[in-house]
């Protein structure tokens, strides 16, 4: 950013921008952020039915792609679409709730509730 006098004050002369427009270097970035942001999403779509992943890591993919976490039902309606777009069976998705389940299970067990100082 320069100054410079101006009869009757100073004037703003913007620096030139590297390429000369930056609103068209700004497209540009954003239009290249998109892209990546697409193409890292069908990384995860291919990652989410890959037989080198687990069925605990491709449900957690799934997870962050919708945003929504496994139900604990196990007669929900998304264990048939979470089962479907991620390549398993549906027994592989309970199985995962169960595991989920024992987890949470042994984490409540070991937490100390008030009356257990007594």
């Amino acid at each position: 950013m320069a100054f410079g006098p101006v009869i009757g004050g100073w004037h703003f002369e913007p620096a030139a921008a590297s390429s000369g427009n930056w609103m068209t270097d700004h497209r540009a970035r954003i239009a290249l952020e998109e892209s990546e942001r697409l193409q890292s999403k069908q990384r995860e779509l291919l990652e989410q039915t890959s037989d080198r992943r687990t069925p605990a890591e491709r449900i957690r993919i799934w997870e962050r792609l919708h945003g929504l976490t496994l139900p604990r039902d196990a007669n929900h309606r998304l264990i048939g679409v979470i089962a479907s777009q991620t390549d398993l069976a549906r027994d592989q998705v309970h199985e995962e709730q169960r595991r989920r389940l024992a987890c949470l299970s042994r984490i409540a067990a070991a937490v100390p509730t008030a009356d257990s100082g007594r």
